[in-house]
């Protein structure tokens, strides 16, 4: 058997739960780790149920049997002498084919590759397709607001641009610096010349931040000579989406996804959000790199364009 660590927020989670997935297709038995990252405070919510999805779970005795977490005094001096036996895998880059031919093994990491489960995508788009805000029994103030962004996304030729700043994470240091102010802006003048009439559905967990960057942005692109109604009519094309929190993000990821087409950041929530989103004629742009550590190849899909951190077209992925 082996057992997936979760953690993360939604989009980590799906990456893992796509691993599992392709596991189990495989004739493995498969089991999750959602105990130790998942307690106090300050944990994340678990939210592959928004899909409807109940994963099989790993028992402490299970989880101990490969994490040593209940060896008795005499079995920590076995180890000791002897080593511990190879039964904890520890994820070091984006994908290792390695990782499919586990049977017994306790995998830690994000396995942000849709290289894992490639052969079974067609199966993972149909799984991670939301439920109707109908279906979802939203409080209903909740209900009327997304539902209001819903249709004007699906009325609009919208992009679903994603600011996730990398001061705001855990591990923030490895991802400054790439999806840089020039990166986002280098992003929507490309739609803008390839998308007449774009309209930006701006998605941020540091929503006072963007307004600041907005207003800079609408006023680079003022003229001379313009009147009220053209600089209105600019101002109408970028819109803060500021509705929701931890708990009620997996609506961000669901309107993201109901956009035409996406500006995505160096997260995974921002990467789903663009993966599932099944307009066919669909623009993806993503930053040249993922982290500072790793350039991301493996993380990069066929047809995502590519800008770096100082706005420069890099190229288009062929499929």
């Amino acid at each position: 058997m082996n057992i997936i660590r979760m953690s993360g927020g939604l989009g980590n989670q799906m990456y893992k739960y796509a691993l599992c997935l392709k596991l189990m297709s495989m004739g493995k038995e498969v089991k999750f780790d959602d105990i130790n990252e998942y307690r106090g405070e300050k944990a994340r919510p678990i939210m592959l149920s928004v899909f409807g999805i109940e994963y099989p779970r790993a028992t402490w005795d299970e989880i101990n049997v490969f994490t040593d977490g209940s060896m008795d005094l005499r079995k920590r001096l076995r180890r000791k002498i002897f080593g511990r036996r190879a039964i904890e895998y520890e994820e070091q880059g984006y994908y290792d084919p390695n990782v499919l031919n586990f049977d017994s093994m306790y995998l830690r990491g994000n396995f942000q590759s849709e290289k894992y489960f490639e052969s079974i995508k067609d199966e993972i788009r149909k799984l991670y397709r939301f439920p109707t805000l109908e279906e979802m029994h939203l409080p209903d103030k909740l209900y009327r607001a997304t539902r209001a962004c819903l249709d004007a996304i699906e009325s609009s030729e919208s992009v679903g641009l994603h600011m996730y700043r990398s001061d705001s994470r855990v591990d923030g240091e490895l991802y400054e610096g790439i999806c840089t102010e020039k990166y986002y802006e280098g992003a929507v003048r490309y739609i803008q010349d390839k998308v007449s009439d774009a309209k930006f559905y701006i998605f941020s967990n540091e929503p006072k931040w963007v307004k600041k960057w907005v207003v800079a942005l609408i006023q680079s692109q003022i003229r001379e000579g313009m009147s009220i109604e053209d600089i209105r009519a600019i101002e109408r094309k970028f819109v803060l989406v500021e509705a929701n929190t931890e708990y009620t993000g997996y609506l961000d990821m669901l309107l993201m996804s109901k956009c035409k087409h996406n500006i995505i950041s160096n997260s995974s929530f921002s990467w789903w959000s663009a993966w599932i989103n099944e307009h066919p004629d669909k623009i993806v742009i993503a930053p040249s790199r993922w982290s500072r550590e790793k350039e991301g190849d493996e993380v990069f899909t066929s047809g995502m364009t590519l800008i770096d951190e100082k706005g420069k077209v890099n190229y288009t992925i062929k499929g």
